[in-house]
């Protein structure tokens, strides 16, 4: 390695690859402090040191139909990005997450020979594992978060490192509820709600009203109950507060609600239980050991397809780590407000003790000091 500072490229696609990202940033600046960073950006790995070149909301759309209607706009950031890192080639591109997007740009950098490194493996496991071929052609090497991802990349003789996920380093084993609630300036005497309906414009789009009606008749059965909604971003805190504005005015002075940005982990270690939009966020509120019901909309081609395409039983990552049915998952039609509320009401009176050991036990198989492990895998692939 040269005495000139490290050229490291990051791009993440979303919220929860921004938070990975941050931390394996601040890994790497320890003990490289000179090196710089840039790529695309949200506002953790910002914080953390890294120049965004475009606005990480390009990326965040989620479902074939959905990423269709941006295609043009996607195609132009990665165009440009391609030829900003042909112009200022990094010591090493480190695509987090955001398959579609990066490894079509790994691809590229990669056969001009910059090192690349994919950070979260592309769900190989659950479907179209064939895209293995893809991945061995983008990237040196691919960083996993799950422990039985390595079965498929050993298969195929793929260099693969399982780093853990940065979250289950984070969060306590047992989280303080009542801390959370005093930073959240919540009531310690009654039940609360966290609702987190994603963190991409569509699925906010898609699932704030389902789950609006569904507090609607949780509040008639638990008149006191809180409920805490944690923005993802800036653009979601305004998207929701636009729709309660036109929808739900009275909710905007309602003491019972709490409307919060990108303070999600307090929220959920403050509920009793949990509503939330598919993805990332259910790893999150099992790491904070809180009961939940996961919920997801989908256009109807992209259910279509994936109901043909996808392997597992299960589409919520605590239910695909346990590889049993831990927590509610609905899709589709069962995403209705007597359905979700029928499910939340149950987690509320219910005991839940085997549930937590559950969760705890998936908690301890992530932590795995992340940040640290991927700043080792990173280093290892500049120097190969």
């Amino acid at each position: 390695m040269s005495n000139a500072p490290l050229r490291i490229a990051v791009v993440a696609g979303e919220a929860s690859g921004d938070v990975l990202a941050a931390g394996m940033i601040r890994a790497l600046k320890r003990r490289y402090p000179n090196a710089v960073f840039e790529g695309i950006a949200g506002p953790n790995m910002q914080a953390a040191g890294c120049k965004s070149l475009f606005d990480i909301e390009i990326l965040s759309v989620m479902g074939l139909v959905e990423v269709l209607s941006s295609i043009r706009r996607i195609l132009g950031v990665k165009n440009a990005l391609i030829e900003h890192f042909e112009k200022h080639p990094p010591d090493v591109y480190i695509g987090v997450d955001a398959p579609d997007f990066n490894l079509r740009v790994e691809k590229v950098l990669k056969a001009k020979g910059i090192k690349t490194v994919h950070y979260v493996s592309p769900t190989v496991w659950a479907w179209r594992e064939k895209r293995i071929f893809k991945i061995a052609k983008a990237t040196h090497r691919v960083l996993g978060i799950f422990p039985f991802e390595h079965e498929v990349y050993d298969k195929y003789q793929i260099p693969y490192s399982f780093v853990g996920h940065t979250m289950a380093d984070i969060i306590p084993i047992e989280p303080d509820q009542a801390a959370a609630r005093q930073t959240l300036k919540l009531s310690l005497d009654s039940s609360c709600l966290a609702m987190l309906p994603g963190s991409r414009r569509g699925e906010v789009a898609k699932l704030l009203p389902v789950f609006a009606q569904t507090v609607e008749k949780l509040w008639q059965k638990i008149p006191d109950l809180q409920v805490v909604i944690p923005a993802a971003n800036q653009a979601r805190t305004q998207q929701i507060h636009e729709y309660l504005q036109d929808h739900l005015p009275a909710w905007l002075n309602d003491k019972r609600v709490v409307l919060v940005e990108g303070q999600s982990r307090d929220a959920m270690i403050a509920s009793d239980v949990i509503l939330l939009a598919s993805g990332t966020a259910t790893l999150e509120a099992m790491l904070c050991k809180r009961p939940m019901v996961a919920a997801y909309l989908l256009s109807w081609l992209t259910h279509k397809m994936m109901q043909r395409m996808y392997k597992p039983k299960y589409f919520a990552l605590p239910n695909i780590l346990a590889n049993e049915a831990l927590i509610p998952e609905l899709l589709q039609e069962d995403v209705n407000p007597e359905r979700l509320s029928q499910e939340l009401l149950a987690l509320f009176s219910s005991d839940t003790t085997a549930l937590m050991a559950a969760f705890t036990r998936l908690h301890q198989s992530l932590k795995q000091n992340a940040d640290e492990r991927a700043a080792d895998a990173v280093i290892e692939v500049i120097n190969e």
